[in-house]
């Protein structure tokens, strides 16, 4: 346990010093697995997983997930999107915010990443927002906020990377982040309702209705059509969670060619900017190989598993502690990093201490469920200070909004993270209820 604790102190000192998070963990394990091993078993370790990574038919479905969500964004089913959801909240105050969260809800269940979802969105909802005269607190908060939606409400990369870690049904983890990732859509719409109604400086009295177009409609139409198909592709046995990647990626295709809104360079961008995400995911799922090989042998898991029942620690005092250290965590490293770190030493507790039978629930569905916990408390940390990831990229795109000034404005959408993450857990049929339905 002293090697794995000396392992991680390394690791975060190195990411400190910036360097990028899969070098730091692709070196800290090897390094650590050489001293322990020796040098030849330790290169061969990292050819092994570098090869395995590389030609893995499971981990196929990240680029096409990505590709389908690279068209989409391109080929302007965002706007349909917030034109409707402008449509649908009319005039009441805050109705442009709600829009935002809600079509950025929309967005991300068929685009699958909360990194462009954010980006996206922030050059859809943004400019309509400052015409009607909202506050950047706002109007950046509810992008941001909403962003983070991309990575619970199926398909998410996060939870096919989780499944392919924990060789969990990928298929149920989708179905079972479809009411928690809902509910945190309205719970955001109650946080935008709030925070107008303590500070109406925040937003006009009415903010004039986004006209629809026929390309509006027709881009809510395919983006619900995408969604639906995937889904009842999945769940009707028509194709696995990894074919319906490359279904979800040729029907996106199709969508871009009948709307006839994408040109050859956009295709080709499209193709180039899904190759470079999924290089970098790539690489930190290889470095966090290496890594988890190494605190794995070092026993971490093992000997966490040992503290726990020598100190007759209660389930909810366990989850407790796992939320602090995510949310720490957040401070420091990206959702992918971070999950791709911690589930493996998390879940080997969560097997062994037979948290299902203390919790009243199926050892499947007791994984699951705590699958969903790990996702929103990733979720929060995608816009927790001092690091926020969907902040950040926000910045980016929006070079003149101050990053104090985005932090002030999801910290509604924070708070209402927080119940929602209580509640989850609190509460395990919530993300269960269509799993054992199915």
């Amino acid at each position: 346990m002293t090697e794995s604790l000396l392992g991680f102190a390394v690791l975060l000192g190195l990411i400190l010093l910036r360097v990028p998070i899969a070098f730091a963990m692709a070196a800290v394990g090897g390094f650590g697995f050489a001293l322990m091993r020796g040098w030849e078993p330790a290169w061969a370790l990292t050819g092994q997983i570098a090869f395995d990574t590389g030609l893995s038919y499971s981990l196929s479905v990240i680029p096409l997930f990505i590709f389908m969500g690279n068209v989409l964004a391109m080929s302007g089913v965002a706007h349909g999107l917030f034109a409707g959801a402008d449509r649908l909240f009319g005039r009441m105050r805050g109705g442009l915010a709600m829009a935002t969260v809600f079509s950025c809800g929309g967005f991300s269940a068929v685009c699958g990443s909360s990194l462009a979802t954010a980006a996206t969105m922030s050059k859809v909802a943004m400019p309509s927002m400052r015409r009607f005269g909202y506050d950047d607190r706002l109007a950046t908060g509810s992008i941001a906020a909403g962003g983070t939606l991309g990575i619970l409400i199926p398909p998410s990369v996060i939870l096919i990377i989780y499944g392919l870690l924990t060789e969990t049904n990928i298929a149920k983890l989708f179905i079972a982040g479809i009411l928690p990732g809902l509910l945190g859509v309205l719970l955001y719409l109650v946080a935008v309702r709030i925070a107008v109604a303590i500070n109406p400086a925040l937003a006009p009295d009415e903010a004039g209705k986004e006209p629809m177009s026929r390309a509006d409609v027709i881009g809510v139409i395919c983006v619900l059509g995408l969604f639906l198909f995937i889904m009842v592709g999945i769940y009707g046995g028509f194709f696995t969670p990894t074919e319906a990647a490359g279904m979800g990626a040729g029907a996106s295709i199709l969508i871009a060619l009948a709307l006839r809104s994408m040109s050859i360079a956009d295709f080709f961008q499209a193709f180039v900017d899904a190759a470079r995400t999924t290089a970098m995911i790539f690489v930190i799922i290889i470095g966090a190989e290496l890594f988890t090989n190494f605190i794995n042998f070092a026993g971490l898991p093992d000997a966490l598993a040992v503290v726990v029942s020598d100190w007759e620690l209660s389930p909810g005092v366990v989850i407790a502690a796992i939320i602090v250290i995510y949310l720490l965590l957040g401070c420091v490293l990206e959702s992918l990093s971070m999950v791709l770190l911690t589930v493996p030493v998390f879940y080997p507790l969560m097997y062994e201490l037979d948290f299902a039978n203390e919790m009243l629930l199926d050892p499947e569905n007791a994984l699951i469920w705590f699958a969903v916990v790990v996702v929103v408390a990733t979720e929060i940390s995608l816009i927790t200070p001092p690091v926020g990831m969907n902040v950040f990229v926000l910045k980016g795109v929006l070079r003149d909004v101050p990053l104090s000034t985005i932090f002030k404005g999801v910290l509604p959408f924070w708070i209402a993270d927080i119940f929602r993450l209580t509640f989850i857990i609190l509460v395990p049929g919530l993300s269960l209820w269509l799993v054992t339905a199915m």
